[in-house]
């Protein structure tokens, strides 16, 4: 029985479409698998601000004080986004590796947290205790956040973004480190 040339290609369109969402459907349930997700770490939006381009030079307003001790400078080019957000880190809670769109000024108010840094080749581990902090420069720049002090902790970022940017974007986990 010969089959006709128009036959052929009714019925190549129509697994064609099938065969695409199959495609689309496994590429999009396939990508969430590449993240690292937080498990016993809650982060919760205290505050945003929104402000206009900064340009704060406090070494420039120094007329009267020149002992040189301290300045600050902080610039942007737009409107940012500034969040205060606290996090509490469960006994071996980790924050998964993530990044943000800006650099946040992370401050350990309860117990002693670990970060890991996503570019350490050795992906050493830095204690932080309560009270001191640590500056993570956004970007691109991974890091994960982890309680390995055996007491709950806690910290508090406060994070500088580009407007209307979000506050976090999940990675997958570096090839230099182990966990």
């Amino acid at each position: 029985m010969t089959q006709h040339p128009q036959s052929q290609f009714s019925r190549g369109t129509r697994t064609a479409p099938l065969g695409i969402g199959l495609l689309v459907a496994v590429a999009l349930s396939a990508a969430p698998a590449l993240a690292t997700p937080a498990s016993g770490f809650m982060a919760v939006q205290q505050w945003k601000g929104v402000y206009p381009a900064l340009n704060i030079n406090t070494g420039s307003d120094r007329k009267d004080d020149k002992s040189d001790k301290w300045d600050l400078k902080l610039m942007s080019k737009d409107v940012s986004d500034v969040y205060v957000t606290r996090n509490a880190i469960a006994l071996g809670g980790q924050s998964g590796w993530h990044t943000h769109p800006g650099p946040s000024l992370v401050t350990v108010a309860v117990g002693e947290v670990t970060v890991y840094e996503g570019d350490d080749p050795l992906c050493t581990g830095k204690v932080y205790r309560a009270g001191e902090g640590s500056i993570d420069l956004g970007g691109g720049h991974l890091h994960l956040i982890k309680n390995e002090s055996g007491a709950p902790a806690e910290t508090v970022a406060v994070q500088f973004l580009p407007q209307g940017e979000t506050r976090r974007i999940d990675a997958p986990k570096p090839n230099n480190c182990n966990f």
